[in-house]
């Protein structure tokens, strides 16, 4: 973890409840595992935070699940020479979101979104991996956190949410200072605001990337679009 996280970390671990904590350093069936639930801070320095992008929880597959919210390590290869690559096709939130964000280069135009029209873009300057695709989040400043930061089964999500609330909370007191912007997809991260004391952030809302109507979200293109998430 980096240096600058220690103090926020154990203040908001220590906020915990103390029967969760004894789950967190016991119970070996949560993903990400204890040596990796907490990679976000580890590869994002505390002072760099400019934005916090709020997830709900891991995605409910190990091999998936890697720390970060939105990142599914599963996906190796963004693009292929048809188009997206199939596990990107596969992924609904990560395939609107690389649409919209080829929109905003100017890559794709919203009345051609297929395969075909993808295939034809020059990719050379282009990343073409999930991790280059974490890193640029991470050179914008932008902290992939999720509400939750393990999963165990479905019917648990809402309790595991529950739980990491008071980490959160301290979590945030202390980048109180620097007023990172938070952005909030869909209706999970929303209820931030009505179960966290976030009001004294600037919080940017937009429909969770699983719609369809992400794709010509203006205030995404525009955000995103600002970040060049796909260029090398």
């Amino acid at each position: 973890m980096s240096d600058s996280w220690q103090e926020s970390i154990a203040l908001a671990y220590g906020a915990l409840d103390a029967s969760y904590r004894h789950f967190l350093e016991h119970d070996p069936h949560y993903f990400p595992d204890r040596d990796n639930y907490l990679n976000a801070f580890k590869t994002l320095p505390k002072e760099k935070v400019r934005y916090i992008l709020f997830g709900q929880d891991p995605y409910p597959r190990r091999e998936s699940a890697g720390g970060y919210a939105f990142i599914d390590e599963k996906v190796r290869k963004l693009f292929s020479q048809t188009g997206l690559s199939k596990e990107v096709n596969r992924a609904t939130s990560l395939r609107n979101f690389i649409k919209m964000a080829l929109v905003a280069r100017g890559d794709l135009s919203l009345s051609d979104t297929s395969q075909a029209a993808i295939a034809s873009i020059d990719k050379s300057g282009l990343i073409d991996s999930v991790d280059e695709l974490r890193r640029n989040f991470e050179k914008s400043g932008v902290l992939l956190l999720n509400t939750a930061l393990v999963f165990t089964d479905k019917k648990s999500s809402a309790k595991h949410v529950k739980a990491w609330r008071p980490f959160m909370q301290t979590l945030l007191a202390s980048l109180q200072g620097q007023s990172p912007r938070l952005i909030l997809f869909g209706s999970h991260a929303q209820a931030l605001k009505r179960s966290l004391p976030i009001e004294m952030f600037e919080t940017i809302e937009m429909e969770h990337p699983y719609n369809h109507t992400f794709i010509a979200n203006e205030k995404a293109q525009k955000l995103f679009g600002s970040m060049k998430l796909l260029e090398k």
